[in-house]
Parts: structure tokens; sequence; C-alpha cells
């Protein structure tokens, strides 16, 4: 027996149409009997409704305030007691003035040194008067010869003024035979006076 065969046997319908046999006949029971109505009459009822409030939470306790502050009372003034301190007076004593009317003395006249102009240098320039240095007795002992380059500031009345060492070898060996010996040197006279360069050679002889 295939599919279709069996499909087709009215036995195995028979369950099904005896369930929507019994449907039809409960549904017609209902009707009859005023069943349906019944329910409709119930739908029909109000409905109470009851609005239900939210609970408030009660408010949390609040602390109470701070007590305030009292400020300290200010210290009781006390004043200063009074200190008298005596000065002591100072008496200056009296000054004696004196006049003198009779006039200050002169002061003395002042001397000028006849100047002596810078004019060109003069070499090797001839004295009428001279004076040869003398060799040390140091430095022939020790064997030292040398030269020295010196300048003689020469006044216009002829006479030395000043000499000035400008160059020594050896240093300071001969400078002061040198100053010694053109010191003492003389020159003609003349309106203005000069400068003169001299170099001076020690040497030891055999």
């Amino acid at each position: 027996m295939n599919y279709a065969e069996r499909e087709r046997n009215p036995a195995r319908h028979l369950p099904s149409i005896a369930a929507v046999v019994m449907l039809h006949l409960v549904i017609g029971y209902a009707l009859v009997t005023g069943l349906a109505r019944r329910v409709v009459e119930v739908m029909k009822q109000p409905i109470e409704t009851k609005i239900i409030e939210e609970i408030k939470k009660p408010p949390p306790d609040t602390p109470p305030p701070p007590p305030p502050k009292l400020a300290a009372p200010p210290p009781p003034f006390i004043p200063p007691p009074e200190i008298n301190i005596q000065v002591p007076t100072v008496t200056q004593a009296p000054t004696i003035t004196t006049v003198t009317h009779t006039p200050p003395p002169p002061a003395p006249p002042v001397v000028r040194q006849p100047e002596v102009q810078q004019t060109a240098v003069r070499r090797e320039y001839r004295a009428a008067y001279r004076v040869e240095p003398v060799f040390p007795r140091q430095a022939q002992r020790e064997g030292i010869s040398g030269r020295v380059i010196a300048h003689v500031v020469v006044q216009p009345n002829g006479t030395v003024s000043e000499v000035r060492i400008i160059q020594s070898q050896p240093p300071r060996v001969f400078d002061r035979e040198v100053i010694r010996a053109l010191s003492q040197w003389k020159f003609n006279p003349e309106p203005v006076g000069f400068i003169g360069e001299y170099e001076i050679v020690f040497n030891l002889k055999d």
C-alpha cells in the first residue's frame, strides 16, 4: 500500500472529524444557554483602578549648624609708664674773635727758571769744558766693558741741568760715573738751551 492509498482510507480521518464535531457542539451549547452573554456582561463591569503614590524617602538627617565662634576679648589696655629724662644743657663757651686791620704780607715773587726749548737733539756737540768718565774699579776687577748713551740738558748759560741715561750695556754698571762726569760739562752760552746726545764707551786696555 502506497502513501496515496493510505491517505484515502476513511478510518485514518475519524479522530479529526470527531474533534471538529465536538467543538461545534460546545459552541452551540454556549449560544443556547447564554454563557457567552454572561462573559460579555462580566467584561462590561467597571475596572477599579488605584493610584499608588510613590513612597517618598524621608530626608536625611541634616547635622546641626556649628556653634558660632566667639572672638577672644582684646587684652586690657595698660598705658606705658611715663619716664621723665632730664637733658643736660650744654653751654657753649663764648668765641673770641679778633679783627686785624693789618694787610697780609705780600707773596714772594715767582722765580721762573729759564725754559729749555725742545729743539732737535744735538749729537756729539762739542763742549767747551769736558770731564772724562773714569772706568769703575769693580768693572775693571770683573773685566767688564760697556757702552752708555746719555742726554744732557743744557741751559742758555751753558751749564748742564740734567743728565738722562737713554741706554746702557750692561745696565747700571757705568751709569753713575757717566752722570757724575757729564753733569760737570760746560758749553758756550746761547740764546736758548738744547739737548745733547753722547755715547760713552768703556773698553779695558791690555
